[in-house]
């Protein structure tokens, strides 16, 4: 984890008020949706269940739903429906990014929602928000009906959570029950968490049957946080020093230290963690975290912020005119804390990181797909196909990485009877694809058009969504 993005992260880690403006709901696209069924005829539907691809079928939508699968004549299509040509194309379950941030807590500046547009131009139908607060959750709840209502072009927002740090451990318990009040679908640690008021906050999430997920905290280890119910790591955290020979003599040097202390130690140990990386040690640990059950949101794509931070101009990227001008902003101040010390260690981490999820994978660990956008590089919506294709680089085949974007997230989330695949019954959140992404996972790029509960996306409308997004230039 390269040193800015530590110190950015501490600058997280306390929970902050924000007032926020709840009726500014940026409802994109929000034209009258057609609610005719749509047929999609003679399309080849990547069963990410089953493990392989099937068809050519017929796949008809009703009401926000996937009604009927069936071979091409079988399905008996209204005669108001809406046709789409499926011939020689791929359907595929709506992308889910397992990780990111639609709120700015700690700069009190208004939403992301000048996100929503190049999610859903992506095909990410579904989002994992990683850190709100009561009002936020607020707002959560008026996007989620608004999509469900046809009324905003936007991914769902499958859950959000609340931060809980605390000033001691009966203050951490008391963090959780004020996050469950608030609605909060989630517990979230960071790093720089003390491992007492970490054990509080378990306690307490485990009493109000809340998951606690985030960072694994910087004292604590990686298979001691998925033994003790921690259910995710996020960015690998404490995986590098898990995979380390050092990692004792690593942590006992942590030992007593908290928030910006803590912090500052671990980044000073970054390079003797990455040094010390034994390709044994991380074998053995792989195959006794499998035994728990944590899952890993690797976010590998973050290696994207050291390429932004070398690139020679990054407003040449055809993207950067979909940021909001106050994103662009913070973006370019990221520039002024990039050294070359983490240049150097960005070189030293990502093979490793590789290294570490294949590991994972071939020893039986899940994996999900998650981005931390918009973190600075890190494109919303595009770099989840980025994602997909790291995770396909180290270890995955394209379907399994297909999978960490749908159906484990669909499962991770007990969401799976109504989302994550293709299949009758199901939310029609779909992505229509022009070439088949088993075989090359970059075709999830190739995008026909996106199914958002049932209202048909086509190309052109996608690519209408982005240009609007680019004319905003107001928070």
């Amino acid at each position: 984890m390269r040193a800015p993005y530590r110190k950015w992260m501490a600058s997280l880690v306390m929970p902050g008020a924000l007032a926020m403006l709840l009726g500014a709901t940026a409802a994109l696209g929000a034209a009258e949706p057609d609610h005719r069924a749509v047929a999609i005829t003679n399309v080849m539907i990547v069963d990410v269940d089953g493990g392989h691809t099937v068809g050519p079928r017929t796949v008809l939508v009703e009401d926000g739903r996937i009604a009927s699968i069936g071979a091409p004549g079988a399905v008996r299509i209204p005669d108001s429906a809406q046709r789409v040509d499926g011939r020689g194309r791929f359907l595929i379950p709506g992308l889910t990014d397992m990780h990111v941030h639609l709120f700015n807590l700690s700069s009190h500046r208004p939403p992301n929602d000048w996100s929503f547009a190049m999610y859903v131009a992506n095909g990410v139908t579904g989002v994992r928000d990683m850190r709100s607060d009561a009002a936020s959750i607020l707002l959560v709840k008026r996007w989620r009906s608004a999509v469900d209502n046809g009324e905003l072009v936007a991914p769902r927002v499958l859950a959000t959570g609340i931060a809980v740090h605390g000033k001691s451990p009966g203050d951490a318990a008391a963090g959780v029950d004020a996050a469950a009040a608030a609605g909060a679908d989630f517990i979230k640690v960071f790093s720089d968490v003390p491992s007492t008021h970490w054990r509080a906050i378990l306690a307490e999430a485990r009493s109000r049957s809340l998951p606690v997920v985030g960072h694994v905290p910087a004292s604590v280890t990686l298979l001691d946080a998925a033994n003790s119910g921690q259910l995710t790591s996020e960015h690998l955290t404490q995986a590098y020093e898990a995979c380390s020979s050092a990692e004792g003599k690593i942590l006992e040097e942590r030992q007593g230290l908290s928030d910006d202390a803590l912090m500052s130690r671990a980044s000073s140990q970054e390079a003797k963690v990455l040094d010390t990386f034994d390709q044994a040690v991380c074998r053995r640990m792989a195959k006794a975290l499998a035994t728990t059950g944590q899952v890993q949101v690797p976010t590998l794509v973050l290696a994207d912020e050291d390429s932004f931070a070398q690139s020679a101009d990054h407003g040449d990227d055809s993207r950067w005119r979909l940021l909001r001008p106050d994103e662009q902003v913070r973006w370019q101040r990221f520039l002024a804390d990039y050294t070359k010390e983490d240049a150097t260690l960005a070189d030293l981490r990502w093979p490793i990181a590789h290294r570490i999820v294949s590991i994972m994978h071939q020893a039986g660990v899940p994996i999900m797909a998650g981005t931390d956008s918009p973190m600075p590089g890190v494109y919303p919506g595009f770099a989840l196909h980025e994602e997909l294709q790291l995770l396909v680089a180290s270890g995955l085949t394209p379907l399994e990485a297909l999978r960490a974007a749908t159906l484990e997230p669909a499962r991770f989330l007990h969401i799976e009877d109504t989302s994550g695949s293709v299949a009758v019954g199901k939310r029609a959140d779909l992505v229509l694809l022009d070439a088949d992404p088993t075989k090359d996972i970059r075709n999830t790029q190739r995008i026909r058009a996106v199914m958002l509960a049932g209202r048909l996306l086509k190309r052109s409308d996608l690519d209408a969504l982005l240009n609007d997004a680019a004319k905003v230039k107001h928070p």
